[in-house]
C-alpha cells in the first residue's frame, strides 16, 4: 500500500495486531478482570468497545447503514459494553469474532476506496467531515485504548509494552 491512505491503513493493521498480542494467552477470566477498580476497564470489555467502534465508523458512517443497531450497546447504555464482558468463554469468543469480522467488513469496503477518497465529505457541518477524519478518529482510539491495554495487561499478568 502506497499513499496516504496505505499509511493510515497500515497504522490501523498495526494497531489491530497489538489488539491481539495484548489479549494473547489470556483464559475468560483474566481477559474480563476489572483491573484497575472502581473502573469498568477489562481487556474483553475493549476487544468489544473495539469492535462497536469499528463497526460504528466503517459499517453505520462511511458505508452509510445507520439502521444497524450499536455492538454491544444495550438500550442506549455505552457502559453495557463493558459491563457485559463476563468471564465466560462464549462471551470472549463472541467479542473476538466480532471483532475480527468488523475488521475484516472494514477491510473489504476499504479495500476498494482509491486514495483520493479521503476527501469526500460524509459531514460538512461535523467535527468529523471528511473519509480522513473517520480514519484519525478511528486511530486515535486505537491508541488511546491500546495505552489502557498495556496498564490492564500488566495488572492481569505483569507482561508489559510491546
Amino acid at each position: 500500500m502506497t499513499g496516504e491512505l496505505g499509511t493510515l491503513r497500515l497504522w490501523l493493521a498495526d494497531f489491530r495486531a497489538a489488539v491481539e498480542r495484548k489479549t494473547a494467552d489470556l483464559d475468560a477470566e483474566q481477559l474480563a478482570r476489572r483491573s484497575v477498580p472502581p473502573s469498568s476497564l477489562s481487556l474483553l470489555g475493549l476487544v468489544r468497545h473495539l469492535a462497536q467502534l469499528e463497526h460504528h465508523w466503517f459499517r453505520r458512517v462511511l458505508q452509510q447503514h445507520p439502521e444497524e443497531t450499536q455492538l454491544f450497546v444495550v438500550d442506549g447504555d455505552w457502559e453495557s459494553q463493558f459491563d457485559g464482558a463476563l468471564a465466560d468463554r462464549d462471551v470472549v469468543e463472541e467479542a473476538f469474532a466480532t471483532w475480527r469480522a468488523t475488521t475484516a467488513q472494514a477491510d473489504a469496503w476499504l479495500d476498494g476506496l482509491p486514495d483520493e477518497a479521503l476527501d469526500v465529505v460524509i459531514d460538512p457541518e461535523g467535527r468529523i467531515a471528511t473519509i480522513r477524519d473517520v480514519f484519525v478518529q478511528v486511530l486515535q482510539e486505537y491508541a488511546r485504548h491500546l495505552g489502557h491495554m498495556d496498564l490492564l495487561r500488566e495488572v492481569v499478568d505483569g507482561r508489559t509494552g510491546e
